[in-house]
């Protein structure tokens, strides 16, 4: 213990507050469930979820959530090479131009996608195009060797920064994306975690200072839900 302080295996510190939430990782829980993984190369690419983009919560890691998974899968495999892209404000096509030759290049074994987001929230959003880019970077990642992981993102139309006329617009395309992307990974064969749905989402508390990304309770959130779908798909399980 340092300050009461648990020491977490992703190597950083768990403070009384995550340690007592039921929603975020259990001490162990990771190492069990990533057991024996085979990953070596972890990229990420997408928008601001990707990138990490949260303020801090006192009693909670301050990694964002993709650097939470890449502690967590480095505490098995400490050589793990990881790559993250993520950049705010960029729509699908955008990271999908930006982002894609770089991810090949670092030849990955593992890919966390998050896109979309920037596209549900305005009017402007053509669902049938968003799936064509998330297709074309699913397919391209997937025939170089890598495992994808898409993600349904927590439907934001709940945060504080939503006018009450606007949320009901901005929540049906935040559905909308959140189903489609799940639709498009079993199609595709990726892995997805979906975050949609979660109750945290609709907590004020969960989100940052600007009232529209995640804060870090949020992202160990979100880190936890990740990790335990990858336990799923290596088979692998947690008592509860």
């Amino acid at each position: 213990m340092a300050d009461g302080l648990a020491v977490t295996q992703a190597g950083g510190y768990a403070g009384m507050l995550e340690a007592a939430d039921p929603w975020c990782l259990r001490p162990g829980e990771a190492a069990a469930l990533l057991a024996g993984h085979p990953w070596r190369r972890f990229a990420v690419l997408g928008d601001s979820v990707a990138a990490g983009l949260g303020d801090p919560v006192p009693g909670y890691v301050e990694l964002s959530w993709c650097d939470r998974i890449r502690a967590e899968l480095a505490g098995v495999r400490p050589d793990l090479a990881y790559l993250n892209l993520g950049e705010r404000d960029l729509r699908a096509a955008e990271i999908r131009q930006r982002q894609l030759d770089p991810a090949l290049r670092f030849a990955p074994d593992l890919v966390l996608l998050a896109a979309g987001g920037n596209d549900a929230l305005r009017r402007s959003y053509d669902p049938d195009a968003v799936d064509g880019e998330l297709a074309a970077m699913i397919t391209a990642l997937r025939a170089s060797g890598a495992e994808v992981i898409t993600v349904g993102m927590f439907n934001v139309s709940y945060a504080p920064s939503f006018p009450d006329p606007v949320k009901h617009l901005v929540r049906e395309r935040m559905d909308m994306l959140s189903a489609r992307t799940a639709r498009l990974a079993a199609r595709l064969g990726a892995i997805h975690t979906d975050c949609s749905g979660h109750p945290a989402e609709r907590d004020p508390g969960s989100y940052s200072a600007d009232g529209i990304h995640g804060n870090l309770r949020s992202h160990g959130i979100c880190a936890a839900l990740t990790v335990r779908r990858l336990g799923v798909f290596l088979g692998n399980t947690f008592p509860a």
